[in-house]
């Protein structure tokens, strides 16, 4: 069997795979670059076949719904095979009429369960359902020609699906050749530090919601379920209602889970911004608001008790918040990686914030595992290699793990 890092050796986002096994070959990934302005087909490694046109290539295995991993298939043949989880693969079909430009919708493909292998040629795939700040998140076990290389995938431990890691640790597959292991956080200035849990998250954002006097604006990604989840049971606690837009509601509901946080519930409240009634009559969404409208509310009852509401916060929010008086008193909270702050539009909201005299809080916790935890993770799993990707510091894999090789972008090389 061998293996070929496209993207990723040497970067975090962008992710890709190939391998090829009796000249049949398989893709894990096809992540778009963080730095890409837009997904065109520019951006695509050179895979033969991507086009629908090489039948060796018997398809692509997504790990997770970020678009660093999957926001280049818009420009892959329908005729390819995706594999996705399948609450994964809704959540992206949900998410994509909300965009602007060439996104992907994701048709036929396998179905992961986890830990439930299926074939590909002569490849045996096993997922893994794994912790990471996307929902449906998964790492593979790929077997040909008694060989095993284990793709880590987007991991953590401190999330609410913890557990997951616990019992990768506590039994994991056996005899591994070679584990691609991501490594965000390694090399950073704080990688020796602990990471906040969900659970200590809700905690933080609770008491800003107690002390606040106002409208309270959580930032974050719709797609983020773990802190949506952590924003809602803080908001419960707090006596306040959550309130979210049409895309919001709409991934929600793609998640197909029923405790987590929906339109219908009694915390829960439904606001559509003027900028989403443009996009909801332009494309005749009609079906879609009426599934979420039940506990639908107007800006006059945010205005009326601003203190009554904890909003889920969109940029496109901004001119009708303005425009309805709502944020005296208000407090913003941004719960993503301060990283965006650097981006053009993000520097557009922080200048709306100063205008409007709104202090910016951070409460926020990564999506990957800290390198005590990824150590923890290698000494279970006892790979022969490890190999880096989707990270910024491959040389200091060996300083951490005494069996890494570290491979190049577009070098293929035997397991």
């Amino acid at each position: 069997m061998r293996l070929c890092i496209h993207r990723g050796s040497h970067q975090i986002g962008g992710s890709c795979v190939e391998l090829e096994s009796y000249g049949k070959r398989l893709v894990i990934d096809l992540g778009l670059p963080l730095d890409a302005a837009t997904n065109e087909i520019h951006y695509l490694p050179e895979i033969s076949g991507l086009t629908g046109s090489d039948a060796s290539l018997l398809g692509i295995l997504v790990s997770h719904p970020h678009l660093d991993h999957f926001g280049l298939l818009s420009n892959v043949s329908p005729d390819v095979p995706v594999g996705m989880g399948p609450a994964a693969r809704r959540i992206v079909n949900a998410a994509a009429p909300f965009f602007c430009g060439n996104w992907p919708e994701v048709r036929k493909g396998w179905k992961y369960e986890s830990q439930k292998s299926f074939s590909a040629g002569t490849f045996k795939i096993t997922p893994y359902l794994v912790d990471h700040s996307a929902y449906d998140a998964y790492a593979f076990l790929i077997e040909s020609e008694n060989k095993k290389v284990l793709y880590s995938g987007d991991i953590r431990s401190h999330g609410r699906k913890a557990t997951l890691f616990k019992q990768m640790v506590s039994r994991p597959p056996k005899k591994v050749n070679v584990l691609l292991l991501e490594g965000t956080t390694i090399g950073e200035p704080n990688q020796k530090r602990n990471f906040s849990s969900e659970s200590e998250i809700e905690e933080q954002l609770f008491n800003e919601f107690i002390a606040a006097k106002g409208l309270a604006l959580v930032h974050t990604s719709s797609q983020n379920i773990d802190r949506i989840v952590s924003i809602y049971r803080a908001s419960k606690r707090s006596g306040r209602k959550l309130v979210m837009d049409l895309y919001t509601a709409a991934i929600l509901e793609a998640t197909g889970n029923r405790n987590i946080p929906q339109t219908n519930w009694d915390g829960v409240a439904l606001f559509i911004p003027q900028a989403q009634r443009i996009q909801i009559k332009k494309n005749a969404w009609f079906d879609l608001l009426k599934r979420h409208s039940n506990n639908r509310i107007f800006i006059e009852r945010i205005s009326n008790y601003p203190k009554k509401f904890i909003l889920l916060f969109r940029p496109l929010h901004q001119a009708d918040l303005e425009k309805g008086k709502c944020l005296k008193g208000s407090i913003y909270i941004f719960s993503m990686w301060e990283g965006y702050w650097k981006r053009e539009d993000y520097q557009k909201t922080e200048r709306w914030l100063l205008r409007n005299g709104i202090p910016k809080l951070s409460i926020h916790t990564s999506g990957h595992a800290e390198v005590e935890k990824l150590i923890a993770f290698v000494n279970a799993i006892n790979p022969e290699k490890v190999v880096p990707i989707h990270t910024f510091f491959p040389q200091e894999y060996p300083k951490i793990f005494p069996n890494s090789e570290i491979h190049n972008d577009n070098e293929w090389w035997e397991v």
